[in-house]
């Protein structure tokens, strides 16, 4: 069999020779096409680093991207989508602290106030079975202290969550849900993430919490 790669100044001398020649230049085509992508893809410095999802289409910095195969990207559709958290079909297992591909999660507590019961004895503040209702950092059910408490009057506190420090363990609003009014919500904080095509948190939830909606309908939120 002729193996032999025309120039592009050269005439085919049959037919079927021409449909080779045609053919051969369209497979070298596609190599170097394809194996460009691959390259692209290693190389990919974007914030969640490689292989975060199977397009582009999800990356927020795809109108900035350099790349000269970034045409090929998928758009998500005529309206932009994002992940949202449904925190009635959340069970705060804990993976949207340790799944995320941003440290410290883009998954953050959420404190609905007009839910909050501004108890002296917050269930989501203060670890189970504490005696003395101190601020004290072994007294607290938060691992980073995220969480503030100010003395209102007696007997009410008011609580805010320093989003800084919070990590997105779910552990106070799992507590709160339990005992206590259910103000505190996790919820994905858009400002932070980076909206990978293929979430790592999503892939990894046991509740199935996560799905794609359009971005004007980012948070849902559990009124009770």
């Amino acid at each position: 069999m002729d193996t032999d790669i025309r120039g592009y100044g050269e005439k085919p001398k049959s037919r079927r020779e021409f449909f080779r020649f045609i053919i051969r230049w369209i497979l070298l085509l596609l190599l170097g096409l394809f194996g460009g992508m691959a390259f692209v893809r290693r190389r990919c410095s974007l914030p969640g680093g490689p292989g975060n999802g199977k397009a582009c289409g999800g990356c927020p910095s795809l109108a900035k991207c350099k790349s000269p195969y970034s045409w090929l990207a998928k758009p998500l559709g005529s309206r932009r989508t994002v992940w949202q958290l449904d925190p009635a079909k959340c069970i705060q297992c804990g993976r949207c602290a340790t799944e995320c591909v941003l440290q410290p999660s883009a998954v953050k507590c959420i404190h609905r106030f007009d839910m909050c019961g501004y108890c002296k004895l917050c269930f989501g503040y203060f670890q189970p079975g504490t005696s003395v209702l101190t601020s004290a950092a072994e007294n607290q059910i938060c691992p980073t202290g995220a969480i503030r408490r100010k003395y209102i009057e007696e007997p009410y506190y008011e609580y805010t969550i320093d989003l800084s420090l919070c990590i997105g363990c779910g552990k106070c609003v799992k507590t709160c849900g339990a005992f206590g009014n259910g103000s505190l919500k996790l919820q994905v904080c858009h400002d932070l993430c980076v909206n990978c095509n293929e979430c790592s948190i999503a892939r990894n939830c046991p509740a199935g919490a996560y799905s794609r909606v359009p971005a004007d309908e980012a948070y849902l939120f559990k009124t009770s």
